[in-house]
């Protein structure tokens, strides 16, 4: 699809695929974030970093991309770095060894990741489009960012299906969360109404493909 003039690819991974710079983006993994609940004593299965690399691997074996910028939030507390097992960082060394990692820094995780390879920066500029991890509450043209969350509650036959989405109206994109224990927001949240001029379209992320769907085939749900 084009954003903003630009070539862009949503990947049903929850990554954006940027094929004329070669660069994979991915939005808020919230690595440790089970280990974080487990220190404050709600124990989740502590598997969600393994998951998360898992596919954050599977995509660079796909796309041999570049650059990878993983667009803040990446981590799900200041303390995230320091409980990743031995095995953990190995694994994102080898994939900065594969492609470079840039960290963009997010609210959850303003610190640089220390000890980890890979360069920090705010955000990216990639021709007529601006990476970052926070939108801005206004419309701004070629802007593409995380933060939010966004999913998308379907109606069908009798039922209602939840799946994470990327947001967009073609002139700026919010992504989905790509970590294995990342929450969502509906699309249909307050939050969202101000971020575009037009109103946007929920590109559903199926098992096997996208889905295209206009605001009116949404639903209201949590």
């Amino acid at each position: 699809m084009d954003l903003n003039g630009q070539a862009v690819v949503a990947r049903v991974s929850g990554a954006l695929w940027l094929p004329d710079d070669r660069v994979l983006a991915a939005g808020d993994l919230h690595l440790e974030k089970g280990s974080a609940y487990g220190t404050r004593g709600q124990l989740l299965p502590p598997y969600d970093t393994a998951v998360t690399l898992d596919r954050l691997t599977a995509e660079i074996e796909a796309l041999a991309p570049d650059r990878v910028i993983l667009m803040g939030d990446s981590f799900h507390d200041r303390g995230a770095v320091a409980r990743l097992s031995d095995v953990a960082v190995a694994r994102l060394t080898q994939l900065a060894q594969r492609a470079p990692l840039i960290w963009l820094s997010g609210n959850h995780d303003p610190d640089p990741p220390e000890g980890l390879a890979g360069e920090v920066a705010h955000e990216v500029g990639l021709g007529t489009l601006i990476l970052t991890h926070e939108p801005s509450p206004q419309p701004v043209d070629g802007e593409v960012a995380g933060h939010l969350h966004p999913v998308a509650t379907v109606r069908g036959y009798g039922a209602r299906v939840r799946r994470r989405c990327f947001l967009t109206d073609g002139r700026r994109m919010i992504l989905p969360a790509f970590g294995a224990y990342a929450g969502g927001l509906n699309v249909t949240d307050p939050v969202f109404k101000n971020l575009f001029e037009t109103p946007p379209t929920a590109l559903v992320t199926g098992e096997e493909q996208i889905h295209a769907l206009p605001p009116d085939r949404l639903a209201i749900g949590v």
